[in-house]
């Protein structure tokens, strides 16, 4: 076993504080991650103050691993120690059901989530990333690019497999426009992503204040959703869109922008369940769907994608002992775009 610092929560309405996990012993087919950076996720907030229920404590947060391998078991055959590896939002898996067989573990109906889950043995909790090591199978440890700088590829892990899986499922490419509702965490990886892929990308916003940020990143056009007449304008102009905001808009306007058989995809959650129309849908035989982050293969290959075209989050650097001020800021949308921790403040 393997004591480790790390910061938790003890209850939904206690600050994170220091802490001390036990990792487990390295099996043949385990990784040891000395843990240099962990980005910080929305999703963090939700599930630290059990606003998603079911949350389970202490809890140490944290999907959006990044370090160095520093042991690895006997029979691992993928990685060697001081290969720079990355963990994301899951960390085993059932293995035997059809979605597990197909790469597409993140349907799994028996997921072991990084955090805030129970392990396979169904006693001990999964523990996340806000600590300075982390004991994972080899099936689920990911190779990261050499030439992209290691904190800034935290975010990869989760927002950016979140926003390249839809992508790539729907095919955003050369000839397709896309559209950005959100310019946060999740909203500036899809900019850059689609970008990559070839699409035009536009940002829908609610106002102007992001838009020199969003021509930056890669988006050809930027809409003030807030604007009068700025839907009417829209109207069957996207063959996609990727929805990454978690608060309460009208889906029904946004599905009106999409051409004749174009699709809205929901990424955020919102407080409250939206209406939507059946005539958004049936006049212009529109498609509202979901998407979830992506299978490990998936996400490998979102990487070696992001590697080849030198994508990473717009990040900035906080001590863990920060960690509840950030909180609050991500709440009040004050980053830009993505925080990550720096591990060695912890040891």
């Amino acid at each position: 076993m393997y004591r480790t610092k790390a910061y938790a929560a003890g209850s939904a309405d206690q600050p994170l504080a220091p802490f001390e996990i036990e990792r487990r012993a390295i099996g043949p087919r385990d990784v040891l991650i000395d843990i240099h950076f962990c980005g910080i996720c929305h999703s963090d907030i939700h599930q630290v103050r059990d606003e998603w229920g079911r949350s389970l404590y202490p809890m140490v947060p944290g999907h959006e691993i990044v370090g160095v391998a520093a042991q690895v078991g006997t029979k691992v055959k993928k990685f060697k120690v001081g290969d720079k590896v990355g963990v994301g939002c899951l960390v085993d898996s059932c293995r035997d059901c059809p979605d597990c067989h197909e790469g597409y573990e993140q349907f799994c109906k028996h997921p072991v989530f990084t955090y805030n889950c129970k392990e396979k043995n169904g006693k001990t909790l999964a523990q996340g990333g806000y600590s300075a090591r982390i004991v994972v199978d080899e099936d689920f440890v990911l190779r990261l690019p050499e030439k992209l700088p290691l904190n800034a590829m935290a975010p990869l892990l989760c927002a950016g497999i979140t926003t390249y899986s839809p992508l790539r499922h729907w095919k955003a490419g050369p000839g397709k426009k896309v559209g950005v509702i959100g310019l946060g965490g999740l909203g500036h990886m899809a900019v850059k992503i689609a970008k990559a892929m070839g699409a035009e990308v536009s940002v829908l916003s609610r106002s102007r204040t992001k838009e020199a940020d969003a021509k930056r990143l890669g988006a050809k056009y930027y809409y003030a959703m807030g604007e009068a007449g700025a839907f009417e304008k829209l109207e069957r102009t996207f063959d996609l869109i990727l929805c990454t905001v978690s608060v309460d808009i009208d889906w029904n306007q946004y599905l009106n922008t999409l051409k004749r058989d174009g699709t809205m995809v929901v990424l955020g959650v919102p407080p409250k369940a939206p209406t939507v129309q059946a005539h958004s849908l049936i006049f212009g035989r529109h498609s509202l769907a979901g998407s979830l982050i992506g299978g490990i293969g998936e996400t490998q290959e979102m990487l070696d994608f992001c590697g080849k075209h030198g994508i990473v989050s717009d990040v900035e650097m906080i001590p863990i002992h920060k960690v509840n001020e950030a909180y609050e800021r991500v709440i009040k949308g004050d980053v830009k775009f993505r925080f990550v921790i720096d591990i060695a403040s912890l040891k």
